[in-house]
């Protein structure tokens, strides 16, 4: 009988949300469930029965009349014939989380190494002068590098962006379970990094005269703080972006919005605006740092981004949390 619905899930995949193809839909699934019964009761194997209810009621095309959908799949029929959609397949979905967190994992590296870089002149500068300025521009060069390399390994994925694509049923609730399980990974990952940006200052109430180590661990611990944060939001973009392939208008629109809210933005800009917050902080903190050698006090720029993000990420979204 599950094959049946998602037979029957595929083949009104693109049709429109409303409640009169809502109501078809049901009827036609009691029609096929009735005929399913009927022909196992006639002793039919399952295999069996399934073909035989699908020949019977699998093309829409010569069913439309009698459920009163005539006009509205032919809306449909043109639809898709002028703006195609790219079904994206469990295997794609797959492949596109595992290259997602391999993504945030550089990404997030990237930001942390650039953000630790001024421990180095800060730790070592006294003692080893030249060798403390050549690691600080290593790390950033490495988080630089970390960040570039980050933009070009999910190129092969890019068309779910650029492309119109949806996913069936099934992939769908792979992507909600797979959500699911990931939240409470976030929850905590974003816990941890605010807990550090909050205490990376009590290294400095421990200040020994001539040492160095408490002011190098606090940029140790904002890095980490930062890590936790970008790595687990791009993992869970990621799931966004899985959830916003199907045109909401449609059923298919419906597999993730029954249990799933989607997050959307207002625009693009503010899409844009969330993607590059922390990215954005720590070039702003890097320029200030330089600018002014006041390390001392330009740390407060993460926690006041970190307080910030939530506010600027309600902002954006067009949808409330």
């Amino acid at each position: 009988m599950e094959t049946i619905k998602s037979y029957l899930e595929a083949m009104f995949a693109a049709m429109p949300n409303t409640a009169e193809v809502r109501k078809a839909k049901a009827e036609l699934l009691q029609m096929m469930e009735d005929k399913y019964n009927e022909l196992i009761a006639n002793g039919q194997s399952e295999n069996t029965a399934v073909g035989t209810v699908i020949s019977e009621f699998g093309n829409l095309d010569e069913l439309a009349e009698g459920l009163g959908l005539v006009k509205v799949v032919e809306e449909t029929r043109t639809r898709e014939s002028e703006t195609p959609r790219r079904n994206v397949g469990i295997d794609e979905v797959k492949g596109f989380i595992e290259n997602r967190r391999k993504k945030a994992l550089l990404l997030a590296l990237g930001v942390f190494f650039c953000i630790v870089s001024v421990a180095c002149p800060i730790l070592f500068g006294e003692r080893y002068g030249a060798v403390s300025v050549l690691l600080m521009f290593v790390c950033i060069a490495l988080g630089v590098g970390f960040i570039i390399y980050s933009s070009y390994v999910d190129s092969n994925w890019r068309f779910l962006k650029t492309e119109l694509c949806r996913i069936d049923m099934a992939t769908a609730d792979y992507v909600k379970e797979k959500l699911r399980s990931f939240e409470p990974v976030r929850a905590l990952c974003v816990t941890i990094g605010v807990i550090l940006f909050i205490i990376c200052w009590v290294p400095n109430m421990f200040y020994v005269s001539g040492s160095y180590f408490a002011p190098a661990l606090m940029f140790v611990l904002i890095g980490l703080g930062v890590l936790l944060i970008i790595y687990s939001s791009k993992i869970r973009s990621g799931y966004e972006i899985l959830m916003q392939l199907n045109d909401v208008n449609t059923i298919s629109g419906t597999y993730i919005n029954q249990n799933v809210k989607p997050v959307r933005y207002k625009n693009k800009t503010a899409q844009t605006i969330v993607e590059i917050y922390w990215p954005a902080a720590t070039c702003l903190y890097l320029i200030l740092s330089f600018l002014t050698f006041r390390w001392d006090l330009t740390w407060i720029i993460w926690l006041v981004a970190g307080i910030m993000h939530r506010a600027v990420v309600i902002n954006c979204r067009a949808d409330e949390l």
